[in-house]
């Protein structure tokens, strides 16, 4: 017979699992996010999108949507939306003539400029208790639990 001291605690005696953690700090950077790039009339999606453009120039609307973490037809209407803001544009892939490549405008990258300071400011507030070192120490963690999950090295 097992004693009481050895069985599990019941879950509401559990510690918060660490994913329910991660959901908790993901759903308070989206609505910081939300909040800043509101004032440039984006959602954070397409905030999202404009970023990964400035990263990655010359990108396909299917590369895109993995990027940003949305779907192909998501991306499809977003890029419909972004084209028409002129905040990103898009030419004929030359190799292969029935692909569009997508890129950051001028226009764009303004907007993405006029965003940094306040975006910066999310997280430099998430991490205003951490020390430099302790933000590697967080970011190296990070990178490995993402590499774990995705089966891919580090990036």
């Amino acid at each position: 017979m097992s004693s009481p001291a050895a069985a599990p605690a019941p879950s509401s005696e559990r510690d918060v699992t660490l994913l329910y953690l991660i959901k908790q700090v993901e759903l308070a950077v989206r609505q910081a996010l939300d909040e800043v790039v509101a004032t440039a009339d984006l959602t954070t999606l397409q905030y999202t999108a404009l970023t990964v453009l400035e990263r990655h120039p010359g990108i396909t609307s299917a590369q895109l949507a993995r990027n940003s973490f949305v779907r192909a037809q998501t991306m499809a209407e977003m890029v419909t939306y972004l084209l028409s803001r002129e905040l990103v544009t898009r030419e004929q892939d030359r190799n292969n003539r029935r692909q569009y490549l997508l890129s950051l405008s001028k226009l764009g990258q303004r907007v993405l400029d006029d965003l940094y300071d306040a975006v910066a400011d999310i997280e430099s507030r998430m991490l205003d208790d951490f020390d430099t070192g302790q933000t590697e120490i967080l970011r190296t963690y990070l990178l490995r639990c993402r590499s774990a999950l995705s089966g891919h090295a580090p990036r």
